[in-house]
């Protein structure tokens, strides 16, 4: 008789955003940043805390509560930033996302991952990759190349009056 091949045990990071626990995939986590004072862009969404160098390179930094519907995150002791490398084959970059804090590596097999249930839930359905539960409670893992949508996100740093300026053209031609 064939044995079936058990799948393997994917790792994920899981984070605190208030009194919630999420996870995010392990291989897109770049570095995990003690968080220090940023500097704010003008015109961006409000998720967008700052940016920040690392090692030369300008890193957007978001407030993963904010981009998930949530009041802004609080700056506590144990606030963090994530670097994840998020986007589209080809258009990959790097992106901070600021945490409440970051708790441990957790494995997960196929088998461990339930699907999200659809009430009951705040968040986007499209952020959400699958749930699981731990012996504190569940752990919501997220999408994070929906959640870190550049085009997304683009779409709405865009200025409003640039938009109307565009749109009364198209009208106007």
């Amino acid at each position: 008789m064939p044995m079936t091949r058990q799948s393997e045990p994917e790792q994920y990071l899981s984070f605190q955003l208030g009194t919630d626990v999420f996870a995010c995939n392990i291989l897109q986590v770049k570095e995990i940043l003690e968080y220090h004072r940023l500097t704010s862009v003008p015109q961006m969404p409000a998720f967008v805390h700052g940016v920040m160098n690392l090692r030369g390179t300008v890193v957007p930094v978001i407030d993963l509560a904010q981009r998930c519907g949530r009041p802004a995150s609080t700056i506590l002791r144990r606030s963090c930033i994530v670097i994840l490398e998020a986007g589209q084959e080809g258009q990959r970059q790097y992106v901070g996302i600021l945490v409440d804090a970051v708790h441990e590596v957790i494995s997960l097999t196929a088998d461990d991952i339930l699907s999200a249930p659809a009430f009951g839930n705040h968040l986007r359905p499209d952020f959400i990759a699958g749930v699981t539960h731990r012996q504190h409670g569940f752990i919501m893992l997220l999408q994070m190349d929906k959640v870190l949508s550049i085009e997304e996100m683009a779409s709405l740093s865009a200025p409003a009056g640039v938009q109307i300026k565009a749109e009364s053209l198209c009208l106007m031609g």
